[in-house]
């Protein structure tokens, strides 16, 4: 009688404990983000730190394969180009559904042109229209009217857009998530606040914003409405807010969060040795600084040049930002490729080097009117909230205080406001940085192009001006990339920007996620990722 007593309790132990060790993952995760966007309305802003959102929330008509990083259909099945190689035509997948239910058409494409085209809509990639598409800019200006726009719906489910040129690297700049579609009726109906709540805020790609709170986190949801929305894993997704990436990188060692945006440089070493689940990929990016090019004294291009002169950038990357990096002497970064040979390995050095020559800075600091300082201002260093950037520029300011014997006072604010001033203007050296748009050297060239919502340096060069030009609509590769070496030549002789070093990507993620995918702009895309068993 015992044993068959003993025998029982055993098969109902086993069957309490059969379910737990069988029960599959949770499909969740907490990511921790260092800086809120200045917004989430993909036609709106170019805040990269938008990207984790808006990437993942929507899709465009091309999008990348999260395997290989290769272009693939997103929303559009398919596509062809005319022969002469200005008219492209999408063929939409059928049934697709808004985050609502309701049917998302090629028309809903149509009214995201014309509202990246309205004035106050006040899109900072509004040059990604105007420079390509067919009376775009006549739209804006209101001269053109919506059937004179280049972008037409020929029916529910095809998609016309028409160039004014042949571009060759335009379908990789549809990857871009200011043309995801947007709802016409959620915006109609919401205005502005459209992005301010979940209940408002429609969307198309595999996730869908369940909680937005403010300053704390954005948490997302699986779409169940997404047209694959099978091979999506992943229920849920909380993006937190921790400005301190060694408060983040406590919080992931406790088990509180799952993976985290940025790493503190003192860390990574020790990381990398206890393999944390530190990830490093390479990047299509450039950590620079904005010179303020319209203010004096930095209108005057010997003082820019000093100051690129005065900085040891081989010191900021391995004592500073402790980070796996080039020191860089452009503003455009390696990773384009034509004939085997990267864009990036003939660009000069613009007698730069990656330590600083103090000689040769005071030398063109003495020409520029101040031998050894004299007579020159208090410069302002300028950066958002971050403590990784902090040590930089704090780095920097030494430098320059040292090498060319000047003065230097740090200023910092919070994201949003530090932006507004640096659109502003109001800024004398800035830290900024770019992470290419997509994969061409052209997604670097308009941040110097006079009158380009994305210059904020105020450099303006007309003999730049009109090689870029010419960049857009060389269809010859190997003839593009020599052009683009020439606009390269001008700018970075000019000294515009303190350009510091290429960026490599970096982010902590536990090792029971996977299938995510970090692509060379810096974007995170979680479509195809999932939490094993651990």
């Amino acid at each position: 009688m015992k044993k068959l007593m003993a025998f029982i309790l055993a098969l109902m132990l086993a069957a309490t404990l059969a379910p737990a060790a069988m029960a599959e993952p949770v499909q969740e995760i907490t990511f921790a983000l260092q800086n809120e966007p200045d917004g989430i309305d993909p036609c709106v802003t170019n805040n990269s730190f938008a990207s984790p959102f808006l990437n993942n929330v929507f899709e465009g008509l091309v999008t990348y394969d999260t395997m290989d990083g290769s272009l693939i259909p997103g929303n559009a099945e398919s596509w062809t180009i005319s022969e002469d190689g200005t008219v492209y035509t999408f063929k939409l997948r059928e049934g697709l559904k808004w985050s609502d239910g309701t049917p998302l058409t090629a028309h809903d494409y149509v009214y995201t042109f014309q509202r990246i085209l309205t004035p106050e809509t006040v899109a900072k990639y509004l040059n990604m229209v105007t420079d390509y598409v067919v009376n775009a800019q006549e739209y804006y200006d209101g001269t053109a009217t919506a059937d004179e726009l280049g972008v037409k719906a020929l029916d529910d489910t095809t998609l016309e857009i028409t160039l004014n040129a042949a571009t060759p690297y335009y379908i990789d700049i549809l990857t871009m998530w200011t043309f995801s579609p947007v709802n016409r009726a959620t915006i109609e109906a919401n205005g502005d606040r459209w992005t301010t709540s979940a209940d408002t805020y429609v969307c198309n790609g595999p996730f869908k914003i369940a909680e937005i709170n403010m300053g704390e986190s954005i948490v997302l949801a699986k779409n169940p409405e997404y047209y694959d929305a099978d091979k999506v894993m992943l229920e849920k997704v909380t993006f937190r807010y921790i400005a301190d990436p060694s408060t983040a990188l406590m919080a992931y060692e406790s088990g509180e969060i799952d993976g985290t945006r940025t790493v503190p440089g003192s860390d990574i070493a020790r990381l990398k040795a206890e393999d944390a689940g530190l990830v490093v990929t390479s990047a299509y990016g450039t950590v620079y600084y904005d010179i303020n090019c319209a203010k004096a004294p930095f209108d005057n291009v010997l003082v820019r040049k000093a100051i690129n002169l005065a900085i040891d950038r081989t010191s900021l990357i391995e004592d500073v930002a402790q980070t796996d990096a080039v020191p860089a002497y452009s503003f455009i970064a390696p990773g384009y490729v034509v004939d085997g040979v990267d864009f990036t390995d003939e660009l000069g050095t613009f007698e730069l080097s990656e330590y600083a020559d103090p000689e040769a800075a005071q030398a063109a600091l003495a020409e520029a009117g101040y031998p050894n300082g004299e007579g020159f201002p208090v410069v302002t260093l300028s950066y958002y909230t971050n403590e990784n950037v902090k040590s930089i520029v704090e780095a920097i300011a030494e430098m320059l205080q040292t090498n060319l014997n000047i003065t230097v006072n740090i200023t910092n604010e919070d994201w949003a406001i530090y932006y507004e001033n640096v659109l502003a203007g109001n800024y004398e050296i800035g830290a900024m940085g770019w992470s290419g748009d997509y994969l061409h050297p052209m997604t670097f060239l308009p941040l110097l192009k006079t009158g380009d919502v994305n210059n904020l340096t105020g450099y303006s060069n007309p003999e730049y001006d009109a090689i870029v030009e010419q960049v857009m609509v060389e269809t010859d590769a190997a003839k593009a990339v020599e052009l683009i070496k020439q606009a390269d030549e001008i700018a970075s002789a000019d000294y515009p920007l303190l350009n510091l070093y290429y960026k490599s990507n970096m982010l902590l993620m536990k090792d029971y996620v996977v299938g995510y995918y970090l692509n060379p702009s810096d974007t995170l895309y979680l479509k195809t990722a999932q939490v094993l068993a651990h």
